[in-house]
């Protein structure tokens, strides 16, 4: 007697229902970056637990964070979503016992902000909020302990402030309380505002708020005009004394990416009192649709977007790092239900991911372009069939994900043709990475569900 095929159920396979089949690939999945995320935490546990990172080859530590333990900062909001409450114990243990004021070399105010004060506020917003669970009642101490050093932290750098615009410097030298710069850039001047404000608002003073408020106002309302090449678009460099542009190079590359992606994210953060930031997304939104948009030649199915000099000289580049829009995008048009932002972004993330399933290894390279006046002879074949060729690849570091073990830790991509690596961990692997991996895996089920009310920022949650 035949059967008739019913939905929910495919040949050859058990009669399991679709959505319980869903489920099961979900599950699969999380478990599978959860795996990835604890072979990589116990190695550096093991051979590195203090420092910021593990080089995987060696086994041993090293600090490219100022020696505070950043894997274990930055980490930990991961660990909160994945559940691992006696791996969150220990980082909470870790965390108490730095001491925030003190280091031997040159502090990034960007980098600090985001990894470790973006890491201390996600950690604290979880474990009292979605995750308040996660952890024993006695644990309080250790809890509250997250916003005591994010204060301690906070207050130290404040003097990166002290410019005559208010604008701050990047490199801070903590011994001296100095730095040396004379301009800055609109990601790492730009990227402040979200971690900042969110500690304001947990402690109630509003001077944290107010200082990076300031250096962003002078992002929201460019000056002179050769610092906005097309609406909403900015150059990329900022005088710190007078607050004025000083070039009109820019695009969503490394250097500028994150002060586009914080625009949006601080008018989902409170939307009341943000306008102005999605107006300033919106105006970005719509010229690099407008005028970045491009499609190579030898593959016109493919989107990327351009890096510009001026209003009147675009470059078709691209870098890794800009591939972090169509996410932006997506979730702009999400937000603001808008499809053609959401499309964008889709399209935008295809791109992307084109240039990772080109090579031989599914590895991307670090930069690409798309200019057919430049092709190396070597990469002409290459360029009719992908649409693009390599501009910077040996030598330089890929972190995306494809699984690459080495020993104890996950290393570092050289080269996109199998062979070569480089011997570091980066310590924002287990946050970028794997917590990215953690959200997208994890369907409607755990971490999807309990992050309501959380806006992720360009490391953490806030």
């Amino acid at each position: 007697m035949s059967r008739m095929a019913t939905a929910g159920t495919t040949f050859g396979a058990p009669n399991i229902p679709l959505e319980a089949r869903k489920r099961q690939a979900t599950n699969a999945r999380t478990d599978a970056v959860k795996e990835a995320f604890l072979h990589s935490w116990n190695g550096y546990t093991k051979h590195a637990f203090g420092f910021d990172e593990l080089s995987p080859v060696s086994n041993k530590g090293t600090n490219s964070r100022n020696g505070w333990g950043a894997s274990i900062v930055d980490a930990m909001s991961t660990a909160i979503l994945m559940g691992l409450d006696d791996v969150v114990l220990r980082q909470l243990e870790h965390i108490k016992s730095v001491d925030f004021t003190k280091t031997n070399t040159t502090v990034s105010l960007f980098e600090t902000t985001i990894r470790y004060l973006g890491g201390l506020l996600s950690g604290h917003d979880l474990l009292t909020g979605p995750h308040k669970d996660l952890l024993p009642s006695n644990s309080t101490k250790l809890i509250d302990a997250l916003i005591d050093q994010a204060v301690i932290l906070a207050d130290t750098l404040a003097f990166g402030f002290d410019t005559a615009s208010g604008i701050p410097g990047n490199n801070l030298n903590f011994t001296s309380k100095s730095f040396a710069d004379t301009t800055n850039g609109i990601a790492t001047a730009g990227t402040l505002v979200l971690e900042w404000t969110r500690l304001a608002d947990i402690t109630g003073n509003r001077r944290y708020a107010e200082l990076s408020q300031k250096a962003e106002s002078y992002l929201l309302k460019p000056t002179p005009p050769l610092g906005e090449p097309f609406p909403g678009l900015l150059g990329t460099e900022v005088d710190i004394e007078t607050g004025k542009f000083t070039d009109s190079r820019g695009g969503w590359g490394g250097g500028t990416d994150s002060f586009y992606e914080y625009l949006i994210k601080m008018w989902v953060y409170d939307q009341e009192k943000y306008g102005l930031y999605k107006e300033r997304w919106i105006a970005a939104a719509d010229s690099t649709i407008k005028y970045l948009t491009s499609h190579p030649q030898s593959r016109q199915d493919i989107t990327f977007v351009a890096e510009y000099e001026n209003a009147q000289t675009l470059s078709l580049n691209q870098g890794h790092l800009t591939c972090f829009i169509g996410g932006n995008f997506i979730l702009g048009g999400q937000v603001l239900s808008r499809k053609e932002y959401t499309d964008y972004g889709l399209a935008l993330t295809s791109g992307c991911h084109h240039t990772y399933n080109s090579t031989p290894s599914s590895i991307g390279p670090e930069r690409w372009s798309w200019d057919p006046r430049n092709v190396p002879a070597a990469q002409t074949d290459f360029f009719a069939r992908n649409g693009f060729y390599t501009t910077a690849v040996s030598g330089q570091r890929v972190h995306l994900v494809f699984d690459y073990d080495i020993s104890l830790g996950i290393g570092t991509v050289q080269h996109w043709n199998p062979g070569s690596s480089l011997p570091q961990l980066e310590n924002y692997f287990k946050a970028d990475t794997q917590g990215s991996q953690s959200n997208a895996s994890g369907g409607d089920s755990s971490s999807g569900s309990k992050a309501c009310g959380i806006v992720f920022t360009t490391k953490h949650l806030a």
